[in-house]
């Protein structure tokens, strides 16, 4: 052992260093092989089709509209100043920020919450009310589900956070000052009236946003991550991809989606826009895979931290690829599945029907995007029903539960558990209504 260590020292190796990089890379490595498979080239050459014509390019067309709003409200917060006049306006504020695709909203709520600014209620209803990123997703592909999801969650979460404070007091479970700065590493540690005034991704998380340039259109330079110069090349080209492919994207997608066979339209070979289609997808997920390394449950499972200046098509291709990527895993093992096992997933699952509900919900309280982006995927596909879907959409938090349990451990994981509550009311409700 002893000889084993100078060795290493002699040498200046160290486990380390054989570690592998960029584990992202597992993906795209993944499809190709796929692809070039004879056994399985047709089946991912569809699934990685659809993925990016019917789901990556509407994403980010919804998400690009949404960033550009986004940046637009977020240059004045008249909306958090609103919800601060009273417990119940706090309440229903909160909710309809809840509502807002992604978990901006609830980063504001909770870092309200801990600063004094609203009650105990209000994080219940926020969390209880979003979906996160989960949300572009059922709005891209079925609108007016999606709606009527983030519908019933404003719903759900005004009724939850007005039980809450008529239960709790508005401080219940917010830390002391002095307890949360101690939550904060010394490289993220800032000032609670810096917070407050922060654009609402510089204040998501503490420890993982950063400030830069006003310039919309300057590299990303001196990331306090200590970006290597590869992962910010391939966040850059993630941003030109789309501001040079979105338009000719999404031509090609909308006219697909009215079932127009687009290679006899163009005069091509038969599955060329679906090999199209499939190409653009591993390089999406190529691009991907170099922007971040996975270290931890976070880093797997949430969604890539932004600059709060970048450009809006920036921000709408970094998290477009984070939700495709698990859109694609969600696709391709649900066709292999189905292909080499003969088995019919959404039939096999119906036999559940009654644990169904109580599934999406324990989904819904694992922290991150990825597992809820993984439960609407099946839902699409229809491999779970919409009280599955319903549950999860109610007891998920998102990406918000990381920065929520850094700034207010206590009170995050006692907010989770409280939307578990009307998530399995709601899904249940729903499946002896009509699924029974």
């Amino acid at each position: 052992m002893e000889q084993t260590r100078r060795i290493r020292g002699l040498y200046g190796l160290s486990l380390s260093q054989f570690k592998p990089a960029y584990k992202r890379l597992l993906l795209p490595i993944t499809m190709v092989a796929l692809l070039i498979s004879k056994p399985t080239s047709l089946i991912a050459v569809t699934a990685l089709s659809d993925a990016y014509w019917a789901v990556s390019c509407y994403v980010v067309f919804t998400l690009a509209v949404y960033h550009y709003i986004s940046r637009l409200l977020s240059q004045k917060n008249a909306l958090v100043e609103l919800y601060q006049h009273s417990a119940s306006h706090q309440v229903v504020f909160s909710s309809l920020l809840g509502a807002l695709p992604g978990c901006g909203g609830a980063i504001i709520v909770t870092t309200q919450f801990v600063s004094g600014k609203v009650g105990f209620g209000s994080v219940v209803a926020v969390l209880t009310a979003t979906m996160g990123d989960a949300a572009f997703l059922i709005l891209a592909s079925k609108p007016s589900i999606g709606f009527g999801l983030i519908a019933v969650g404003v719903v759900v979460g005004i009724v939850t956070g007005l039980i809450v404070n008529a239960i709790h007091k508005p401080d219940f479970l917010r830390p002391k000052l002095t307890e949360f700065v101690q939550t904060l590493t010394p490289k993220s540690a800032r000032t609670l009236s810096d917070t407050q005034a922060m654009p609402i991704e510089q204040s998501s998380t503490f420890d993982t946003q950063c400030r830069c340039s006003k310039n919309e259109d300057a590299p990303l330079q001196n990331h306090p991550f200590q970006s290597s110069p590869v992962q910010t090349m391939a966040i850059n080209l993630q941003g030109l991809f789309w501001k040079w492919l979105i338009i000719p994207s999404l031509a090609v997608a909308f006219t697909m989606s009215f079932q127009v066979d687009v290679n006899e339209l163009l005069g091509l070979k038969p599955l060329t826009i679906e090999w199209l289609g499939a190409i653009l997808a591993v390089i999406t997920m190529s691009l991907w895979a170099f922007t971040k390394e996975i270290v931890d449950y976070e880093s797997t499972v949430g969604e890539d931290k932004k600059w709060s200046t970048s450009h809006p098509m920036q921000k709408a291709a970094q998290d477009t690829h984070f939700v495709s990527a698990w859109v694609i895993v969600a696709f391709l093992a649900f066709e292999i599945t189905l292909h080499f096992s003969h088995i019919d997933l959404s039939h096999s699952l119906s036999g559940w029907g009654v644990y169904m509900p109580l599934l999406g919900m324990l989904v819904g309280l694992l922290p991150g995007c990825g597992p809820q982006i993984l439960i609407t995927s099946l839902y699409l596909t229809g491999a779970v029903p919409m009280s599955t879907q319903l549950s999860n959409a109610i007891s998920n938090d998102g990406d918000a539960l990381f920065p929520a349990i850094a700034m207010a451990p206590k009170a995050a994981l006692v907010a989770t558990v409280y939307s578990a509550l009307p998530a399995l009311i709601v899904g249940y409700s729903y499946y002896w209504l009509f699924e029974s």
